[in-house]
């Protein structure tokens, strides 16, 4: 199986959220980056190109953030446990 495969079987098996929060983040950005664009610019054309392009990059940055941002909660936690029984086994 492709490592894309594994990736997005296993991402939906662990039921981590990040991948729909990222194309709901996703689906918002676009909207905001046309219409803001398109008002700048009064240009549709002009307006989608942006909103395809700026959002599309910034969705994939979100992607890898959300979890890099998860992982370090984990070891956060997993730390914290860690010094907690470390704790109470001293005592």
């Amino acid at each position: 199986m492709s490592a894309l495969k594994l990736f997005v079987h296993n991402h939906s098996a662990t039921g981590d959220q990040s991948l729909m929060k990222t194309i709901t983040f996703a689906i918002t950005h676009f909207v905001v980056a046309f219409s803001v664009a398109y008002l700048l610019t009064g240009d549709i054309l002009i307006g989608s190109l942006i909103a395809m392009v700026e959002p599309t990059i910034n969705t994939v940055a979100y992607f890898f953030h959300e979890k890099i941002w998860a992982r370090h909660q984990r070891n956060a936690t997993a730390n914290a446990l860690s010094v907690r029984q470390n704790t109470a086994q001293s005592c």
